[in-house]
Formats: C-alpha cells, structure tokens, sequence
C-alpha cells in the first residue's frame, strides 16, 4: 500500500470520538453529554438502548442522569422522552393526540393497522403465556386459531416465531417483539399487568378472556373478526 493510497484510507475512516471531553469544565462536559445523548435518541427510528448511548458519553457519565436531566428540560415541550421497548425514544405527549390527528388524519404513534377484538384478543394471550404455539392456543380456545389471524399479528410486527415446542412435530412457537413492546409503551413484559393480581381482582380471567372480554384500549378496532376457523 502505497502512501498516497494510506492517507485516502484513513480519511475514509471515522475520526474517533473524545468520550471523556477532560478539557472541558464539568458543568460544560455535563451539557455536551446531555446534547449526544438526545441527538443520537433524536436521530434514531427505534428505541435506542443504554449500550449505544453509552458509546458518546464518558465511562463514568451516568446515563439515567442524563435522561432525568433532559425529561426535565422537555417538560414544557409537546414531546418527551419514553422508556420503551428496552432503550428510549422521543415521542409526542398525548395531550396533543388530538392536534395530531387533525394534522394528518392518524394519532400520535399510530402508524398501523388497528387490531380488531379477535386479534388483540389472541395478542394477549401469546403475550401473558408466551412461548406458545399455535396448537396450544387452538387448545386454549377451543377450536383452531386462524392462520390468517397469525398472519396479521406477524404482518405489524407485533409476534415473531419462537422456539420449538417441545411436542410431537416440534412447531413453532409464537413470542412478542420489541415493536409490540414499543406500541404499547411497555419497556419490559414484565410492566404486564400481573394475571394472577387481575384475577384476584376479579377483572380478569381465561373464562372472560374466552369470551373475548379484555381489557380495553388493547383493542382500537371495530371490528370483530373470528378468532377462529372451523
């Protein structure tokens, strides 16, 4: 390699980023990471995570600080930032839902097709008893779940294939994605309402959830699609 070509090749790479900006005082040092940290959120079309964050900020710059700082300057703005899906994201707050949709037709964060009551209903069960195949849930119901319905949820992203059961024919299983996370501002399905405490309230149960009674605001639709095929 010659020199000439060397030289083009290190200015093809990325310069390296000062993480620790020691130069800098410590209230400016502070700002600039606060700054990193919500342009790289800013920028980004998903939730971004604490491991890529941390990759702008110094080694010994507390993230969850940083985050608190900047939720506190956007308090006054009409967005905010979110804990969702495993990382954090800029969304609009809801009180403005209703300039949103008369602006362009959709509510804030809606950009896909609304689930019916039968679809949401068969979301929430792959979500409360996940991994779960589809043979199971035809067990749950009754009869066999809609194929078509499987492939709506896996259309939006919001269920993906999970591993091999453990039954005869090893099937597939069905599993929740970070998008469903994200859809309904969950960071974690351990933010799930706990089943067993909405049982004992008596607000929730298999034999409710049968009968296509859940818990509203899952689903947006109106329409009610079988839940199964004959």
């Amino acid at each position: 390699m010659n020199e000439a070509f060397a030289r083009r090749k290190a200015n093809d790479q990325p310069a390296l980023l000062d993480t620790e900006l020691e130069h800098l005082p410590a209230e400016l040092r502070w700002r600039e990471w606060m700054g990193r940290v919500e342009a790289v959120i800013f920028a980004a079309s998903e939730p971004v995570p604490r491991e890529m964050l941390a990759r702008v900020v110094g080694k010994n710059c507390n993230l969850d600080l940083v985050i608190d700082d900047i939720r506190a300057e956007l308090a006054s703005r009409p967005y905010e930032l979110v804990s969702v899906a495993g990382g954090w994201q800029h969304r609009t707050k809801k009180a403005f839902g209703d300039a949103i949709h008369a602006a362009f037709g959709t509510a804030a964060g809606e950009g896909t097709k609304d689930l019916t009551q039968s679809e949401a209903l068969v979301l929430m069960c792959i979500a409360y008893f996940q991994p779960i195949a589809r043979g199971e849930l035809s067990s749950f119901f009754g009869k066999e779940v809609s194929r078509d319905l499987i492939g709506v949820l896996r259309a939006q992203e919001l269920i993906a294939s999970g591993p091999r059961s453990p039954q005869p024919g090893a099937p597939y299983t069905y599993v929740t994605t970070k998008t469903f996370l994200s859809q309904f501002g969950l960071d974690t399905l351990r933010q799930l309402p706990d089943f067993e405490a909405l049982e004992d309230a008596g607000l929730l149960s298999k034999e409710k959830m049968l009968a296509g009674d859940i818990p509203a605001g899952l689903a947006s639709g109106e329409g009610e699609d079988d839940v199964v095929e004959d």
